[in-house]
């Protein structure tokens, strides 16, 4: 049983599993703590660091008697689908005290990933060396080979976990049914190890007693409710009823683990966010006295505002580009959105624009990842495309969420802005409440000022928003680390900084 093919197959394997996990650990993570630059990168060096003690121990195992590592090799694999099954409930136990010990947001991802991914990694990591050292061994003719041939298992076991969890496992098992998935695989190789094993008397059964407890934690995970209503390709979607009675249904959308939009199923018009009555109030003001007008909107999220729209009569015509179609399913099963009242284009906004023609009247930015908005749509380039896309004194508005503390995001988008448009206000809130914070702004730009600086949005709850004074953001931009936003160099995750 120990011929090179069957050992580069199992090579193959536990690479192509220990990938999967990496992949799912961080649309795990998402709910808690966002899908950000830090979380990525957290979760890449937890998983490489894993690898690493992984096969150091594994190292120090290869230099046992085939059939001994063999049978180390068994329990390791058996380690790895504890940990990997247990990593459900550890994650859902540990976020809540971690982000509260923890007041530094990229701290807390780093140590919520490394106390839950950790072990599944350095685990998966030990068969490597064990593997290729019998495979040498098996092989004392052809041992360059036979490394190589190793080798290269586990980085095309890398590569086919990868696109197998971005493409297949997490689309249509989520992430719980993978991490189950891949608990079945590495019980499958732990059994393969034990029987691989000469003479291993009763190991065998052992190993089967003992893979009965990561079975049952994966069979527990999938009973066990999920955070997500609906689990995307791109997002982990929950529908959070927020009604004050029955009769009065009132529903937010968390993608992750941000709010992206507030939907009253009464009244259409109210606009419950400052960044949704922005939105609204501040288009329609730019589109005053005009018989007929073209909106195109960047992110569709509970579809509020074109809801709004065409349910209150506004004489527009609306295209949104949406680049998750599952968010669109949940705004019309949930948020009262009626996806034949406008145009939906799944796809990326950029794209959509780059490859279509049309002009409007109106394009309005509201596509968020994290806190921070995509960084290919806030660059010089496309702010350009955006300006070659709009009719005559026509406007550009887009969301924009920073940290009151710093502001260098909204002082480098102002500056951005400004490479492309003529005039470029930042609108805001009054109301906002001064302890928090996180601010959510909303910059209009275009060929002209606006004819007024401040509006008022009636409704449920009155809002109004009012353009921040020439002389104060200025005063923003020179004291910020205010930079142009190019294709080449578009640092948003910096520029929020560790403000959470």
């Amino acid at each position: 049983m120990h011929k090179l093919w069957v050992l580069v197959a199992v090579q193959a394997t536990v690479a192509a599993a220990s990938l999967v996990v990496e992949i799912v650990a961080g649309r795990m993570l998402a709910p808690y703590v966002g899908m950000s630059l830090y979380t990525w990168t957290s979760v890449i060096a937890v998983v490489l660091a894993g690898f690493s003690a992984g096969h150091w121990i594994g190292g120090r195992l290869a230099e046992w008697p085939a059939d001994r590592a063999l049978r180390a090799n068994g329990w390791a694999m058996i380690a790895a689908a504890v940990t990997t099954a247990g990593a459900v409930f550890l994650l859902r136990g540990v976020a809540g005290p971690v982000i509260t010990v923890l007041e530094d947001p990229v701290a807390a991802i780093v140590a919520l990933t490394m106390l839950v991914f950790f072990l599944p990694s350095f685990f998966a990591g030990i068969p490597a060396p064990i593997l290729s050292q019998i495979a040498v061994q098996r092989n004392p003719s052809q041992s360059g080979r036979a490394l190589g041939s190793m080798f290269a298992a586990g980085a095309w076991g890398a590569i086919i976990g990868t696109l197998a969890a971005g493409f297949i496992f997490i689309s249509w098992l989520g992430s719980v049914g993978t991490l189950t998935f891949v608990t079945v695989v590495y019980v499958a190789v732990a059994i393969y190890s034990f029987l691989a094993a000469n003479g291993a008397r009763g190991w065998p059964v052992q190993g089967a007693v003992a893979a009965v407890l990561p079975l049952a934690l994966a069979a527990a995970a999938l009973w066990r409710p999920d955070p997500c209503t609906r689990e995307s390709d791109y997002f982990c979607i929950r529908v959070v009823d927020i009604s004050p009675s029955e009769a009065e249904p009132v529903r937010l959308m968390v993608l992750d683990h941000l709010v992206h939009g507030i939907s009253d199923g009464l009244d259409p018009s109210a606009m419950l966010t400052p960044h949704g009555m922005m939105q609204d109030g501040l288009s329609r003001m730019r589109m005053e006295g005009r018989d007929a007008w073209d909106g195109f909107i960047i992110g569709g999220g509970t579809y509020t505002v074109p809801r709004a729209w065409v349910e209150m009569g506004e004489p527009v015509q609306v295209t949104v580009a949406e680049v998750d179609p599952m968010v669109t399913e949940v705004a019309a099963e949930s948020f009262w959105f009626d996806p034949d009242s406008v145009r939906v284009v799944h796809a990326d906004a950029r794209i959509v624009l780059n490859r279509e023609e049309t002009t409007y009247d109106v394009i309005l930015g509201d596509a968020f990842t994290d806190i921070a908005a995509p960084p290919h749509l806030i660059t010089r380039e496309f702010f350009e495309l955006a300006a070659s896309r709009l009719n005559p004194d026509g406007a550009f508005l887009m969301t924009i969420i920073d940290h009151m503390d710093r502001l260098d995001v909204l002082a480098s988008l102002t500056v951005t802005a400004r490479e492309v448009f003529p005039e470029v206000e930042i609108w805001a809130d009054p109301s906002h409440d001064v302890s928090l914070a996180r601010r959510v702004f909303l910059m209009v730009a275009g060929e002209t000022r606006s004819p007024v600086s401040e509006i008022r949005h009636d409704g449920p709850e009155p809002r109004r928003a009012v353009r921040v004074a020439e002389a104060s953001l200025q005063q923003i931009i020179e004291t910020r680390r205010a930079i142009v936003l190019t294709d080449d160099f578009a640092p948003i995750d910096r520029l929020l900084g560790t403000g959470g």
